[in-house]
Formats: C-alpha cells, structure tokens, sequence
C-alpha cells in the first residue's frame, strides 16, 4: 500500500530510530557456539564469515553457521548493498531450514534493520511492521535474548501507534525480566525516560547501570548516555551534567572513543581549545573513531588555534572518510576551501 503522506510524528520516529542507531545493532547471546559469539561480539565480520563458510561446507544443516553467515554478510560492509541482499537471502534460507532457531529470525530482523537504514523514509516506514514481527519471532523463541527484547522495546516507545508502537507494551517487555535481568530491564527504562524526555530519570537509570563487559550492553550504554550527555551539552548547555556522562564512558570504556570524543565537546564550548585537541586525538587512536566526526573537529580546533597545515590534514582525512556524515562533509568541505 501506498502512503503518500505520513504524519511528523511518524516521520521523526523513523529518524529518531535511524539516528540511535536501534536498526542493525549485533548484541550477546545470539550463538552458543563461543566462536561464533566472540567474533560476532568483536565486529570481526570478515572471520566469522569465514568461519560460517566452513562450518556449513563441513554441514549445510548447522543452523548457527548459516545465521552467522547471514550476519557476517549484512555488517561486513554495511553501505555494500549487494552484501546486504545477500545476508537477506542468507537469512530466509536459514528460516525455511530451521524455523525454530532463534538466531535466524534474529538475522533476519538485523539484516532488515541495515537495509531500513538506506531506505528511503516513507519506504522503511513501511517495513516498521515487518522489522517488529521479526523481533517479537525472536523473543518467541529466545526468551532470554538481550538483543532482541532490547530492540523490541526500542521500537514500542519509538514508533507511533499507527505503525505498532506501544508504551505499554514497552513496560511489560521491562517487568518480565526485572527480577531475572535487572540490567537488561534498566536500559528498557532508560529508553522510556528517553522517549518521554524525562532527562533527570534517564540519567538516574544511566549512572545505577553496573559497568559490563558485554559488548551488548557496552553498545547500548553508550549510545543512550552519548544522547543524554548532547542534550544536556547543547539544548541545556548543563555542561556540569553532560562532563560526568562522558567521564562515566571514559572510566567504564576506555577502549572507546564515545567519552573522550564527548569531552572534547565539552572543552571546545568551554573554549579550552588544547584540551579539546588533547582529547580527540585520544579519541582518534581507539578502534570505534570512524563512528565519530573527530578529524573534522579536530580540522576546526586546530583552526582555531591559528595552524592552518594541521588543520588542512585534519580536513583532508575527513573528507576521505567514506563513513563521513553528509552534514560534516559539507562544513568541512567549506571549511577547507577557507583555508587553500
């Protein structure tokens, strides 16, 4: 069915979703297998479609290694849409073969997710439903399974009513595993005080979290305190506030670059430019620096210092970035033509 128009609500879900990252995020226990789980855990999607790819040369009924396989396609290159396609093929394969194995409907749900990312609006809209049914399939199966309760949740207190949201249902997902999986329920009601926008509740819930090791929780820990600490660094500008969510991330996951990249924010609106720098450039050696503006932050504190050559390199390695924002691109595209 067509729909021509959709409400702002609707449309600002869809972003809202898109922007937090809540489609195409691979989370724990999807595998019993602790190689399958370890490489999929770690992002080495390369491996683990090597791995996949021999487990099902050696026996094309393992479930597992076919949902691996389906994964490892749809992350390996995320902007590839011919991999893509083919973790989607992989993943109704998986289903047809074994309809009751979580893990396939998990990479379905997953690979759905991605593809919603490189739609159009109107068009992932309309597939809000499907990538809902995936997860709900999902849980059905594996009741115990993180990703799939988490992302569940995310989408019933994102998504108006018209296309399945539902906050009550949002609730029952949290207090089915508030005794047995107390954290996982305190994300859940992290994200209910995001959508309703009750900054001080979200953050209660935020700094209660037990620091973890799991890379699932790790992922879902940062993105929601990174939302809450630019609320407060720019529609509040509580700067106080905003410091000890980054310093949070920087004490629990020093291996990332969310805390440091943050705090750089911090120091650039307190104009402390060289800390600023400092900052960032300990950002920019960590692993996960691609998911951040940091060359293009640090092109415009270096101008602002006054030196122009590191500045240019900073801008120059930006502009090659091919997972670059398209609305940094241009800054610093402008930025960079000031300069030469």
């Amino acid at each position: 069915m067509n729909i021509p128009f959709m409400p702002s609500r609707a449309s600002c879900a869809m972003a809202t979703l898109i922007l937090l990252g809540a489609f195409g995020t691979v989370q724990a226990a999807t595998f019993k297998d602790p190689r399958f789980e370890s490489l999929q855990d770690a992002g080495k999607y390369s491996d683990l479609e090597q791995l996949a790819q021999a487990r099902l040369k050696a026996n094309p009924g393992d479930a597992e290694a076919s949902a691996a396989l389906s994964l490892a396609l749809t992350f390996v290159d995320a902007g590839d849409a011919k991999r893509l396609d083919a973790g989607a093929r992989q993943a109704r394969l998986c289903i047809e073969q074994h309809p009751m194995a979580a893990a396939c409907h998990l990479a379905a749900a997953e690979n759905l997710g991605m593809q919603m990312v490189n739609m159009g609006m109107a068009k992932a809209m309309r597939s809000a439903g499907t990538l809902k049914d995936a997860w709900i399939r999902t849980l059905e199966l594996d009741p115990g399974s993180f990703t799939a309760r988490v992302q569940l949740a995310k989408l019933y207190v994102t998504l108006p009513g018209m296309l399945g949201g539902s906050l009550s249902k949002a609730r029952d997902l949290e207090a089915a595993v508030r005794s047995s999986q107390p954290e996982t329920a305190r994300i859940i009601r992290v994200h209910i005080a995001a959508e309703d926008k009750k900054w001080a509740e979200m953050e209660s819930e935020l700094l209660a979290l037990k620091p973890s090791q799991d890379g699932a929780m790790r992922k879902e820990v940062r993105e929601a305190t990174t939302q809450l600490a630019k609320v407060f660094l720019n529609d509040s500008k509580d700067l106080a506030r905003a410091t000890r969510l980054y310093q949070t991330l920087q004490r629990d996951q020093p291996d990332t670059a969310s805390g440091f990249y943050g705090m750089s924010r911090v120091y650039a609106a307190q104009g402390q430019t060289d800390e600023a720098i400092r900052n960032l450039e300990r950002a920019r050696a960590l692993g996960d620096a691609a998911e951040y503006p940091i060359d293009h932050r640090l092109g415009d504190a270096y101008l602002a210092k006054g030196d122009k050559a590191q500045a240019k390199a900073a801008y120059e390695r930006y502009l090659a970035n091919k997972r670059a924002n398209p609305a940094n691109l241009e800054s610093a595209r402008k930025s960079l033509s000031q300069i030469n």
